[in-house]
């Protein structure tokens, strides 16, 4: 038990479920966007070992075969698609998308700003009408269920419009890894509404959207501080009575600064793994790092598996 959360430590079993379900739904054909360091390289191929993906290899033909010497791994059977650089590689990878030819995206050695670029490209992305916006799935061994963070990685300072769909996004995504109708906590430094800190108006607009109507499928509480989101205690405490405080499942950030610190703090300091998805596009893209361990980059792979089969079978929920 930890006695600062009041959550029982767990030995993050919350991937292996996730790896081991997708597995069950079988590989999905995956463009991999620029595979040039070894890093990348072993996170696609390990994702096809253990049966969740069937990489594309898209970029400079030369550089993979480097990488693959590298990493020590055979790409037998593996298609790869030439490139001459990163920029291209993005291209191509959004239009094998878009031909059909792949179900999933992967990021590569490429920054994810090149990445995003093609992927948000008017004429020929794969943007929808949602906010592209980006999810951490978050593995913490003193928290009860996988934590959500959003957004960590895409938008820099969205306003309010931008964070009903971060919100929405992050909710689809729940329900479409089967994971329930979740509890999101829209954070703020306090739990009171004041102009002084703009985003506990946002916070308090975004519940008001959430009982009209605009954001659906979940329960919503906002502005709630870190400690009464996630600590049934601080809640207690602070007397916050609602179906969110303490049992947060959602943690929608103010910022990027914010979400980004948040979640590096859990991963370095809480010992917490962090697959990443980005949502909102035509498909769901994995975004991995190079500092993932296997475990995080196949949970990626898994929760774009999962949230891909989820949307075919009901269309409605986003990107």
């Amino acid at each position: 038990m930890d006695s600062t959360t009041g959550h029982v430590t767990h030995r993050h079993g919350h991937y292996k479920e996730l790896i081991a379900r997708a597995a069950q739904v079988g590989p999905m054909t995956t463009a991999v966007a620029h595979p040039c360091d070894e890093s990348s390289l072993l996170g696609a191929v390990d994702a096809a070992k253990a049966g969740l993906i069937v990489p594309v290899l898209v970029g400079p033909s030369a550089r993979i075969a480097a990488a693959t010497k590298t990493a020590g791994v055979d790409l037998a059977g593996i298609e790869i698609v030439d490139t001459p650089h990163s920029v291209a590689s993005a291209a191509k990878a959004v239009e094998l998308v878009r031909q059909g030819h792949t179900a999933l995206m992967m990021k590569g050695s490429l920054h994810s700003d090149e990445l995003l670029e093609a992927i948000t490209a008017h004429d020929t992305g794969l943007r929808t009408g949602r906010r592209i916006s980006h999810v951490f799935i978050m593995d913490v061994p003193s928290y009860p269920e996988p934590l959500f963070v959003t957004d960590a990685a895409v938008n820099i300072f969205p306003d309010l419009d931008d964070k009903h769909d971060i919100v929405q996004n992050a909710v689809d995504l729940h329900v479409g890894l089967g994971l329930g109708r979740p509890r999101v906590a829209v954070l703020s430094a306090v739990e009171t509404v004041t102009t002084r800190i703009p985003s506990t108006i946002e916070a308090a607009a975004l519940c008001k959207m959430a009982e009209r109507g605009q954001i659906t499928g979940c329960d919503i509480d906002g502005p709630l501080a870190l400690d009464n989101a996630i600590s049934p205690e601080a809640a207690r405490i602070k007397g916050i009575v609602s179906p969110v405080a303490g049992r947060a499942q959602i943690l929608v950030v103010p910022d990027l600064e914010a979400g980004n610190m948040l979640a590096k703090n859990l991963s370095f300091m809480a010992g917490a793994d962090a697959a990443g998805i980005v949502l909102g596009a035509r498909v769901p893209v994995i975004l991995t790092s190079r500092a993932d361990t296997l475990k995080t980059r196949l949970a990626s792979c898994a929760v774009a598996v999962l949230y891909a089969q989820a949307r075919l079978r009901e269309p409605r929920l986003g990107g």
